[in-house]
Order: structure tokens, then sequence, then C-alpha cells
């Protein structure tokens, strides 16, 4: 009994040249694209640089302070503005820009204002009186990392006139006009009254750390 067997084809020195060239050439193939997107991204021919050659900061002035930052208030408003033109509709020329305005005012005692008797002391140096100037309001400061615009309608005229400028519409009137609503808000506030009350509170624990036992704080416009 005779048992047949299948020869298996020979894999000649030829062909085994030829997959070694294939293989070769896909790794040199899959190296070149993977080099060629680390070139770009470094040489990043199309890409934008930014350059600071800025001058050094000069000081102008040093003004000491004599003021004590009583309390801070943190304001949000939102800015409706329009401008409409008197013979046309608001689609050919005009402008709403809604605008976020976010800040805060500080509350503070200026002691420079202390008058020379503001503070007397009992002869046994166990009472002390002082009177201080009310609290006063500090300019808004607002926020640009929070104040933004997040709404603008435009006429034709006015999308026109600022394609050909080149230049975004001036934010300037905006800032303004929200720094003034804030101050508004900040006078109709309590934020004067804390101030007051935080000052008050700060001298009397600081001159009854210094011995006094009877401490009255009164402000300038108080009998």
């Amino acid at each position: 009994m005779t048992t047949s067997q299948t020869a298996s084809p020979e894999v000649t020195p030829g062909r085994r040249r030829r997959w070694r060239y294939l293989a070769g050439l896909l790794v040199l193939a899959v190296l070149l694209v993977v080099g060629g997107r680390l070139a770009w991204s470094w040489l990043n021919p199309l890409g934008e640089q930014s350059i600071d050659r800025s001058q050094p900061v000069l000081l102008q002035s040093i003004k000491d302070l004599s003021r004590f930052e009583a309390a801070t208030g943190t304001f949000q408003v939102v800015v409706d503005l329009e401008k409409d033109a008197n013979f046309l509709p608001d689609a050919i020329k005009g402008t709403r820009t809604l605008f976020v305005g976010a800040g805060g005012v500080d509350a503070y005692v200026d002691f420079s204002g202390l008058a020379s008797n503001g503070v007397t002391v009992s002869e046994d140096r166990t009472r002390a009186t002082v009177r201080v100037p009310r609290a006063q309001l500090e300019k808004p400061n607002l926020d640009n990392s929070r104040s933004y615009v997040f709404a603008q309608q435009r006429g034709l005229f006015d999308r026109v006139s600022d394609f050909l400028s080149g230049s975004p519409t001036d934010q300037r009137e905006l800032y303004l006009l929200a720094e003034k609503k804030i101050t508004e808000a900040a006078v109709a506030s309590d934020l004067r009254a804390r101030a007051d009350a935080n000052t008050r509170a700060m001298l009397s624990g600081m001159l009854k750390s210094l011995g006094f036992s009877k401490v009255e704080v009164k402000f300038t416009d108080e009998p």
C-alpha cells in the first residue's frame, strides 16, 4: 500500500528577494510619512509666529497709599445699545449690540483726611475715640475676561462700512456705558454702608489689641 504526498511549493530565492524589497519599500514609505508630518509640524510654513518686541516697563511714579480697602462689590450688567438712522430701516442702516459688562467696585476709607484731633485718648488710657471719614467708591474695574459682546445686529450699510474699513467695531462706548451703569448700581447698593461697618470693626479690634478697653469709632458727619 503506497501513500501519496503533495509537495509544497518551494520558495525560490527570487521570490524571497521580492518580498524583502516590498517590505523595505513599505517601511520606507511609513518612515517618509511620519518624518514628513514631524517636519511639517516643526517647520509649519503656513503658521503664524508671535514675537514680543515690547519695550521694558517704565516706572513713572510711586504714590504712598493711606487708605483702607473696606469692601468690594462684584457687578454684572447687560448693555443693550441701539443706534437707528432717521429715515432708513434698521435692515439698511442701524446697529443693535448686546454687551455683557462684569467688574468690581472697591469701597475705601481715606485716612489721609484724618484730622489732627481724629484720635482722642482718655487720661487713664483705657478709652479711645476715633473719627474717620465715610467710605468712598472707587471707579469700576471691568474684567476683560468676563466682558464681551454676545449679540450684534447691523444694517447693510454698516456691514459694508466695517468690511471696507478692515477694523472691528469700536467697543469703547460699550465699556463706558457699562462702567456708568455699574457705578450707579454701586451707589444704590449697601456697599458703602458695608465698608463703614468693616472700618469700624477693624479700628475697634486694632485699638483693643493695643490695650484700650473701650473704643468708639465715629464718622466725621456724626455728632
